[in-house]
């Protein structure tokens, strides 16, 4: 029995797992909208909603725990200087989840995750985001 054992394995040890975990909050902080499997992206929305609260709260203590998370001082900035502010007003739920059908090869749920408030991503982002997918 499995009671009170919450979030997915998603096929992972659990240093995988969080590793992983790791990457995808830091893709989704740097680029705001990533395409990833409806688990995924579940277990994804947890994190980084713990990390924008984190930016919300701006002290020397919650940038520490974001480091802890992100490890990319980039990332961390903008989640301190960028997002924190962006939500600030907002109570919660600061991702959205948006379908986007089955992948090709295996039939796997794909989603989308991305902010809330849709803010337009800098020039400079995009040409990186346009980089990294080639």
């Amino acid at each position: 029995m499995r009671h009170n054992k919450s979030g997915r394995k998603l096929g992972r040890n659990s240093s995988h797992r969080k590793a992983m975990l790791r990457n995808m909050a830091t893709s989704l902080i740097d680029l705001e909208k990533i395409t990833t499997t409806d688990a995924r992206a579940k277990e994804l929305r947890k994190v980084v909603e713990k990390l924008i609260t984190l930016g919300k709260r701006g002290d020397l203590h919650a940038r520490r725990q974001a480091i802890k998370v992100l490890r990319t001082k980039d990332s961390v900035a903008k989640l301190f200087d960028v997002l924190g502010p962006r939500f600030q007003e907002r109570p919660g739920g600061y991702t959205r989840i948006i379908k986007m059908g089955l992948r090709a090869g295996d039939n796997a749920a794909l989603s989308q995750i991305e902010f809330v408030d849709g803010a337009v991503v800098a020039d400079d982002d995009k040409e990186k985001a346009e980089d990294a997918a080639e």
